[in-house]
């Protein structure tokens, strides 16, 4: 099997592809996820994970090179990623449990020897129960919402009040593995 290259230190990628049975090395990357809001929430995504896979591919000479990025789309023209500080997390929960929004993971697959790359997305929509201040407040204390799109996770206490999804769970938290799998057949590598 090739060398799977995971440009990504998020633990919970990390957690995905354990899950699958992949053997893999994590490289993340070092590359600048670009924030232009002039384009859709699906090319954006897509471009940040190409970016990031090219950046991780630069140090080896052979193996399959998957970047991933995940942003929340409100419904509204706004695109939201992580947030800077607390008050701005809880300022886009409050904006998120208003209506049903979209979580978007962009994923990139680059052959490190012969530059062949695949790049695709998949989108999840969410549907979120109200909380109160408090609420937000004793669940901030439980998760950190700074290293996650949008501010919540589902896999941990964000499931508590994330009432229904419409798409990929694993999106959600940050790697569509059923895309994954395809998307990693094309490279003649097969998970199941």
């Amino acid at each position: 099997m090739k060398k799977i290259i995971l440009a990504s230190s998020s633990p919970q990628r990390r957690k995905l592809l354990k899950r699958c049975g992949i053997k893999f090395v994590v490289h993340p990357s070092r590359a600048h996820e670009e924030t232009n809001v002039k384009t859709t929430c699906a090319d954006l995504v897509k471009h940040n994970a190409l970016l990031k896979a090219k950046d991780v591919a630069l140090h080896y000479k052979e193996g399959l090179v998957i970047g991933a990025d995940t942003l929340v789309y409100d419904g509204h023209k706004h695109i939201i990623g992580k947030p800077k500080d607390l008050k701005e997390a809880k300022r886009i929960l409050k904006q998120l449990f208003s209506h049903p929004h979209w979580v978007y993971t962009g994923v990139a697959i680059l052959d490190a020897a012969s530059q062949k790359r695949i790049v695709d997305y998949e989108k999840t929509k969410v549907f979120m129960n109200h909380l109160s201040d408090e609420e937000i407040g004793r669940y901030h204390n439980r998760v950190s919402p700074l290293d996650k799109a949008g501010g919540f996770d589902i896999e941990g206490h964000g499931g508590l009040f994330i009432r229904k999804i419409e798409g990929c769970y694993a999106n959600v938290i940050g790697l569509p593995i059923a895309k994954l799998r395809l998307m990693l057949e094309e490279f003649g590598v097969r998970i199941i």
